[in-house]
């Protein structure tokens, strides 16, 4: 539990009254290893970019610093080659290394400074600072995952190629996703949640029950990442090693309590040694948290806005004739090369399914009765299809163009999305019979 930020009741409050108090050898080590680990993985990782507006500078600078260093790493010691890169996966081979490379630096830099600071019986300002500095980093970090989950932006609404997607084709992950995107008041309550725990670590008062809190909270989410296969697994542990090395020092208050017994004032290490420097260190993590929220407030108002921009094409269009080179292709299952549907979802992305139900999804440009396709990763503005709209009836569609050197003609109906029972199926006060077996053809099922 990160015992290097622990420090027993008798010897904190002697250490509070000004006499010396000598921390255990093992405290001390733990601590030299906690602040040095602690530190870097900040530094170095995606937490200390959770503060708004630090990922505009340091994202480039600080995220590059011991690139070379971890290439070689990975090379010298695992025998692969590791790159950098932004593909939204926090557990890449490269973050891996690095966290090796983190590890190993903390273990050297605590032997060293273990023989060089042996003489030193307590780290009592430090960790008061050192404390201060992992609840900064801890509550921006679940702040902002906090605020994205609030106007669910991290988890949204099954899109609607998840609604013809084949379950048994989803991954853990997606599954996941969907499982919590289905509901928004669940999303929001996750996100309200975790937005408390931000909010509780930065006032000094109730830091103790913002670190338990999160302690928990952080537990929940790397079981899930565990378990589903989502790519935070790094972040998520550290989070949960964070928040313990802070609920620590307050461990034997917090047994206490539980016990039902009454318990004296914290005496964990707190940042400042005066009244007065104490006071204005509160004042500024105050100021931090009502900035963190203000600021993490308006950007995801602004991106739930644009999240309600829906292309005019919005819908699923179902493929009903598929014409090419002039030859009417039937639908067949299995034919990779006839287009089942065609899926408009957002501004710019449209999704087409084959008959294998093969999903690939491409950037679309619409305008002036013209729909352009463009390979996601490529930039290149030569789209490989382009097609004349023409909509006779707001559920009737008809593309005539070209796509991949092919002349083809398109008839396409479009299928309400309403009719799932994703989304027709809501919240019922009373149940005759449970609404999750429905292929028994029990009368609880939906009428299709």
């Amino acid at each position: 539990m990160s015992a290097g930020f622990v420090v027993s009741g008798r010897a904190a409050a002697e250490a509070d009254s000004g006499e010396a108090v000598e921390w255990r050898p093992l405290t001390r080590v733990l601590f030299r290893f906690g602040l040095v680990y602690f530190g870097l993985f900040a530094i170095l990782t995606q937490v200390i970019l959770e503060l708004p507006g630090m990922a505009l500078w340091w994202k480039p600078i600080g995220l590059g610093l011991p690139e070379p260093g971890v290439e070689w790493v990975g090379r010298a010691v695992f025998g692969v080659e590791v790159v950098r890169r932004d593909s939204g996966s926090g557990d890449t081979a490269y973050d891996w290394v690095l966290l090796f490379c983190i590890l190993v630096t903390a273990v050297v830099a605590t032997v060293v400074w273990s023989v060089l600071d042996r003489k030193r019986v307590d780290y009592r300002a430090a960790a008061g600072w050192s404390m201060v500095f992992l609840r900064i980093c801890l509550a921006a970090t679940m702040l902002s995952y906090g605020i994205v989950k609030v106007f669910q932006l991290q988890m949204p609404s099954p899109s609607l190629a998840r609604l013809v997607q084949p379950f048994g084709e989803l991954t853990p992950m997606e599954v996941l996703w969907s499982q919590v995107g289905v509901s928004p008041v669940y999303e929001s309550v996750l996100g309200a949640t975790e937005i408390l725990c931000g909010v509780l670590l930065l006032i000094p008062r109730t830091a103790a029950v913002g670190a338990l809190a999160t302690a928990v909270g952080g537990a929940q989410i790397w079981i899930l990442n565990m378990t589903y296969d989502v790519p935070v697994k790094i972040l998520s542990f550290n989070i949960l090693l964070m928040a313990l090395a802070l609920a620590a020092p307050e461990a034997r208050r917090i047994a206490t309590v539980l016990q039902g017994n009454a318990t004296g004032p914290s005496t964990a290490p707190r940042a400042g040694g005066t009244v007065r420097q104490r006071r204005v260190v509160a004042t500024l993590q105050i100021v931090l948290l009502l900035w963190l929220l203000i600021a993490g407030t308006a950007k995801g108002a602004v991106s739930w806005q644009q999240r309600q921009d829906i292309p005019e094409l919005y819908g699923i269009w179902e493929v009903a004739t598929f014409v090419r080179d002039g030859e009417s292709i039937a639908p067949l299952v299995g034919d990779e090369n006839r287009w089942r549907r065609i899926i408009f979802d957002r501004q710019d992305t449209v999704t087409i399914q084959t008959m294998t139900d093969r999903f690939s999804s491409a950037r679309a440009e619409f305008a002036d009765g013209t729909l352009a396709l463009h390979a996601r990763t490529d930039a290149d503005a030569t789209p490989w299809a382009t097609f004349i709209v023409e909509r006779p009836t707001s559920d009737h569609l008809r593309l005539i163009g070209e796509a991949n050197g092919h002349l083809l003609v398109l008839e396409l109906t479009l299928r309400d999305p309403s009719a799932f029972s994703l989304r027709r199926e809501g919240f019922h006060w009373v149940n005759e019979y449970p609404n999750n077996n429905c292929v028994s053809g029990r009368p609880a099922c939906p009428a299709r």
